[in-house]
């Protein structure tokens, strides 16, 4: 199962972590694997293109996870409120479409939050 970890401080979306693997299907025709990496790969970069936001994320070679972590959207970084909330938008928009595959493909993939 994909277990997608959405990371909050004081209400704000900032970052999420991606681990394991769906299992829908083999490596390279997992349509689910494959759809959450097209739109984290999406986020990161309208983070760093569109919003000129720098992300921090890692990805684990061995097993594809990833962190990102998108500190313009916390107050304490400066950017004016309208990026802080531009990047936390987007964040919480990839929580609510991860949110809403769960009633097709809920056997593959969860989606929490965590405050932090």
């Amino acid at each position: 199962m994909l277990k997608v970890t959405f990371f909050k401080k004081n209400g704000v979306y900032f970052g999420f972590r991606e681990t394991g693997h769906a299992g829908y299907d083999d490596a390279g025709q997992d349509i689910v694997c494959s759809a959450v990496s097209a739109m984290t790969m999406l986020v990161v970069n309208a983070i760093d293109v569109s919003y000129g936001s720098e992300t921090d994320y890692n990805i684990i070679d061995d097993s594809a996870d990833i962190e990102v972590f998108a500190y313009g959207a916390l107050p304490e970084t400066g950017l004016s409120k309208e990026k802080q909330f531009a990047i936390s938008g987007l964040i919480y928009a990839y929580y609510v479409q991860l949110v809403d595959m769960l009633e097709d493909y809920g056997d593959y993939i969860s989606v929490d939050e965590k405050e932090i």
